[in-house]
Formats: structure tokens, sequence, C-alpha cells
């Protein structure tokens, strides 16, 4: 049935995570689910109830609709097709009603203007899961050196850039700063770049959005996601930022040098390694997994690092092995 391989999944029953339903429904049921070829073929956001996507004889056979939905309370939900970052695709979908006479119509109206919301959190998530920070504050980002960051007040204006946005900037291939206001280089990018910071602010609802953004012709568009930052945020120092900037620049993802590495910050060749891994975005889990250790055996490579480096941070490792391969 084509191409099905899932690159997360996330199943909730009452605000509660079921990583023992995504596993039975991955294990046993994904692999046999008639309907998935089916809603792969949809128009991106349309809305279809689960049941339309088998024929009448597979209501009554298929295993998948008969057990694993039936388990899971999905028979009678609804599902939507949603563009995902990176070429991939998203299925939203939501289990069975909880009015015994179905959907209504007001129900299903409120889900489709959700639903643009739903792909835009899931976009702006991937971006700061990359950067490994899907967990850090609006003030903490500036610290990250693997994706642009751009604090805006409430005008639109820029009040704070960290090190890769202020790089991208000042390059001025795809993405600048004139007099404190982003500028798109393509005037037909600038239109919709305006668009799409003016509907982040207050004043304008305070929408959330992504586009690309050209570049010259022989590198990948820049990707820009634009946040609002709730006025009720608690991050200290960011009361007055009111949307948040992210700018994912392709050219970044390059193969780091462990040789490299250990050559000029004279690490052994584990802890190199560790430390490009970590720079080219991957967690200490997925560390662990690569080399087939434990993740304490990799802190504890990091400690050696941050020991010979006299840092303390993880954003600090990866900046330094960053900065070596600018300039090598």
């Amino acid at each position: 049935m084509g191409d099905r391989r899932v690159l997360a999944c996330g199943s909730y029953y009452r605000g509660q995570r079921r990583t023992d339903l995504e596993r039975e429904y991955l294990e046993v049921y994904h692999p046999i689910n008639e309907a998935v070829p089916r809603q792969l073929q949809l128009p991106e956001g349309h809305l279809v109830q689960i049941k339309d996507l088998y024929t009448p004889e597979e209501l009554k056979t298929s295993r998948a609709y008969n057990e694993g939905l039936l388990r899971v309370k999905y028979q009678n939900g609804l599902s939507a097709l949603l563009d995902g970052p990176g070429g991939c695709r998203m299925t939203w979908t939501l289990g069975d009603p909880a009015a015994s006479d179905g959907w209504g119509s007001s129900e299903i109206a409120m889900i489709r203007r959700l639903a643009p919301h739903i792909r835009q959190f899931v976009r702006v998530r991937q971006a700061l899961m990359r950067a490994g920070a899907s967990d850090t504050t609006v003030t903490a980002l500036l610290d990250n050196p693997r994706i642009g960051v751009l604090h805006l007040d409430r005008r639109g204006r820029i009040l704070a850039v960290n090190d890769r946005a202020c790089s991208i900037l000042q390059h001025g291939d795809g993405l600048s700063d004139r007099d404190g206001v982003l500028r798109a280089s393509a005037p037909e990018d600038n239109t919709l770049l305006e668009r799409l910071l003016a509907a982040a602010l207050p004043a304008s609802g305070a929408v959330s959005g992504s586009m690309p953004l050209g570049r010259s012709a022989a590198l990948s568009p820049l990707v820009v996601h634009v946040k609002p930052v709730g006025i009720g945020q608690h991050d200290y120092g960011a009361r007055h930022v009111a949307a948040l900037v992210l700018v994912v620049d392709p050219r970044s993802q390059h193969r780091i040098s462990p040789e490299l590495v250990t050559q000029t910050l004279g690490l052994t060749p584990a802890e190199s390694q560790v430390a490009v891994w970590l720079a080219e975005g991957k967690s200490v889990n997925e560390i662990a997994k690569a080399t087939g250790r434990s993740k304490g055996s990799i802190y504890w490579h990091l400690k050696q690092i941050y020991r010979k480096q006299h840092i303390s941070r993880q954003a600090d490792l990866v900046r330094l092995v960053l900065s070596i391969t600018q300039f090598a």
C-alpha cells in the first residue's frame, strides 16, 4: 500500500498520552489499515468521517476498523490531512463524538477552524525540537545556535536577535534588517512576509504562520515561522515581546567532521562524536541509541567535554562546534 513510514505519533485520551495504544496501533493495525492510502490522496485540510474511508465490505471485514478503531473508540471519529514540515503529511484524528446523535454542524465548523492552528503548532514544535529547544523559554531561545531567533515588539520592530539570526540578516540573502524591520529580498516574498508578521501581532489577532523565503538560485529557501507571544507568559525580561520569529536555514544542517573537532578541541574520538551529533541536532537519547550505550554514558562524555572546555551547557558546546566548522 505504498510508503507508510511514521515519523511521529501521539494518542491522547482525556488529556493523557497513551503510548500503549500508540504502540499497538503502529505494530498491529497501521500496516493493514485500508484507510491510510486513501486518506493520503485527499486534499490538504479536507475533513472526513473515518468510516467513509472504508468500503461497505471493509466495514464488515477490516481488522483495522473492527478491532483497532473499536478499541480506541475511533470508528465514528473525524480526521483531517494536513501538510507537515519537510514535505511530510500529518493526520489529525478525533475520536467518537460525545453526543449520541453524532457530530453537530457547529462542532464540525469549529474543528475546521482549528485545523490550521494544529498544523502550525506542529510546524513550530518540529522546528524547536530539531534545534533542541522544545522546552525552552522565549528568553532562553536567544541562546540557541541552531536556528535564527528574533523577538518583535507590538509594532513588529526587532527587539533582539541571536547569533544565528544576526548572521542571516547580515548576509542579506533572503532576509535582512532594514531600520529595525524585517524585509525579504524578493518583492513578492516581502509582501507575504509583511502580512505574516502583521497577523502575529496583537492588533491583528495574533495568528501564527510560516512561509519560505527565496534566496540565490543555488541555495534552498529559508523557512520562517512566526508565533505570537502571549502577554500572560512568565519569561522574565520578555514581557515586551509580542511575536517570536524562527528562521531555519537548511544550509546549517551540514555534516560536521568529528576529526576536525578532535584536532581543534583536543577531545577523544568518542567525545568528539558526541559533540558533533549534538551540533547536528541529535538528542542525548538518539545518540545513546545510535551508539548502543546508556544515556548515563553519553552524559558522562558531556561532563568530560565541559570540564576540558570550561563550559557548562549543551548550547555552549554546540556554538563552539559550529564556530569551528565555520572557519575550517
